[in-house]
C-alpha cells in the first residue's frame, strides 16, 4: 500500500519570541514549508492546523488565520486539530488520512502555540486542564504537580531516580546546544540538575526545574503528500507505520508508573513497520518532564518495568549511544510550545533522516521513532519514519 511522506518543513526559534500572537507565528513557517518542498501556494489541498491554546490565545477558531499569509489558499479545506500536548501529531494523521484516502496530493501541516505572554500561574492553569478535573483540577504545581505524582509513586515503587532524571536533563541540555531551534542553548551539566539549589529549585517534589520542559512560543510546519510523488520530489521521509492510541483520562484509573498507552502504542507500531526497537537508528520523545522520559523508556521496550534508569545512567540513550533519544535536546531544552510540539519532533526527525540536521547530525539516522503524548500518557501517538527510496 502506498503511505504518505514528508517533503517539506519549516521551523521557528522556540522560545520567548517578539511575535505578538499565533497569527504572526504562522506566517514564519507556513510559506516557507511550501517553498521548502519546491511548491507553489496553489499546489496545496488541505491545510492542517494544531493548536491547544485552551486560554493562552485570545483568538481560538484558528484555522483560517492560515489565509492572512498564504491568500492563495482561500477557499480549500482548513482545520483545526487538538488533542492537548499531541496537537501536532494529531493534526499530522489527519494529513495522512487525506493523502490516503485519495482526496489530493498535497497537504500543508501547522502546529503553533504563544505561551509566553500568559502570566505563569495562569499557565499551570491552563495545562492542568489537560488532566482530568473532577479528580486532578486542585494538584498544586499545576501539570508538574501531575508529573510529580508520578514520580513520587515511581520512587516510592522503584527507590529514588533522582541520579537518573538529573542525568537525563543534562543529556538534554547538552544536545540542546546543537540545536538552532532550541530555547535553552546551554550545557547546565550533571551537577546542576541533580542538587537544588536557588537557580534550580523543587518546582514539584522530588521533580526540580531542570526537570521541566519550557514555557515557550514557537511553530513548525510540513508538507505531506503520497508517495509516488514524493519520490519524484527533492527529499522524502516515509511513514512506516503512525499509531495512535488512548488511554484513560483519570490518573486513578490506571498505575501511573506504568505508561500503559505508550507502551502499546509502541507495539502497536513496530509490528506494523515489521520491526524491532533495536532497528532503529534514534528516538525523538516527549519529555515533558524527565520522569515523562525514563517511562518511556521502559514502555518503548529498551528496558524492562523499573529498570529505565539504566538506559541513560549507563549511556544508551546518549548521542554516541545504542539509542540516541532527544538528539534534538527534547522539549526540556528545545522548549514546548504545546501546538508545535508534534510537528517539531516530525520536522527535526526528517532533518536528521535527509542529512539536514546540521550540529545535531548522528552518524546513522536510518529509520526512526518519534512519541508524542497529550496529557499523562493519555492520547499517545508514534510515528516510525524512513528516508523514501
Amino acid at each position: 500500500m502506498t503511505e504518505a511522506c514528508i517533503v517539506g518543513w519549516a521551523h521557528s526559534p522556540f522560545g520567548k519570541l517578539d511575535d505578538p500572537d499565533i497569527e504572526s507565528l504562522i506566517g514564519r513557517v507556513a510559506g516557507a514549508a511550501i517553498a521548502d518542498a519546491g511548491l507553489e501556494p496553489h499546489d496545496v489541498e488541505a491545510t492542517f492546523l494544531s493548536l491547544f491554546n485552551n486560554g493562552f490565545s485570545n483568538q481560538d477558531f484558528p484555522a483560517s488565520l492560515v489565509l492572512q499569509h498564504v491568500p492563495e489558499l482561500r477557499f480549500t479545506p482548513i482545520t483545526r486539530y487538538e488533542n492537548a500536548c499531541a496537537s501536532g501529531s494529531a493534526a499530522i494523521h489527519g494529513a495522512r488520512d487525506f493523502l490516503l484516502a485519495g482526496r489530493g496530493r498535497f497537504a500543508l501541516v501547522i502546529g503553533v502555540e504563544k505561551m509566553t505572554s500568559t502570566p505563569g500561574k495562569e499557565v499551570g492553569d491552563i495545562l492542568l486542564k489537560a488532566s482530568y478535573q473532577k479528580e486532578e483540577a486542585d494538584i498544586p504545581a499545576g501539570f508538574a504537580g501531575v508529573f510529580g505524582r508520578i514520580a513520587e509513586k515511581y520512587f516510592q515503587r522503584y527507590g529514588d531516580q533522582s541520579d537518573a532524571l538529573a542525568a537525563i536533563a543534562a543529556k538534554n541540555h547538552k544536545n540542546g546546544v546543537d540545536n538552532p531551534y532550541a530555547q535553552m542553548r546551554k550545557d547546565f551539566g550533571y551537577d546542576f540538575c541533580r542538587n537544588v539549589s536557588e537557580k534550580n529549585p523543587y518546582v514539584a517534589p522530588p521533580l526540580k526545574r531542570t526537570d521541566c520542559s519550557l514555557v515557550s512560543d514557537g511553530a513548525a510546519a510540513l508538507i505531506m503528500t503520497d508517495e509516488a510523488t514524493a519520490k519524484a520530489m527533492g527529499k522524502a521521509v516515509r511513514f512506516k507505520a503512525a499509531v495512535q492510541v488512548n488511554d484513560f483520562l483519570p490518573i486513578s484509573k490506571r498505575d501511573i508508573t506504568q505508561f500503559e498507552g505508550a507502551a502499546h502504542a509502541w507495539a502497536k507500531a513496530l509490528r506494523a513497520a515489521d520491526m524491532k526497537l533495536e532497528d532503529l537508528s534514534f528516538v525523538e520523545t516527549h519529555d515533558c518532564f524527565t520522569i515523562a522520559e525514563l517511562l518511556e523508556y521502559e514502555a518503548m521496550g529498551l528496558t524492562a518495568p523499573g529498570q529505565g534508569a539504566r538506559a541513560i545512567l549507563e549511556g544508551w540513550t546518549a548521542k554516541d549511544g545504542r539509542l540516541p533519544i532527544n538528539r534534538s535536546g527534547g522539549l526540556k531544552a528545545k522548549g514546548h510550545p504545546i501546538g508545535a510540539t508534534g510537528v517539531s519532533m516530525h520536522v527535526i526527525t526528517a532533518m536528521q533522516l535527509t542529512g539536514e540536521a546540521g550540529d545535531m547530525q548522528l552518524p546513522k539516522a536510518d529509520v526512526a521513532g518519534v512519541f508524542n503524548m497529550g496529557g499523562a500518557a493519555v492520547a499517545n501517538y508514534v510515528s516510525i519514519l524512513e528516508p523514501a527510496r
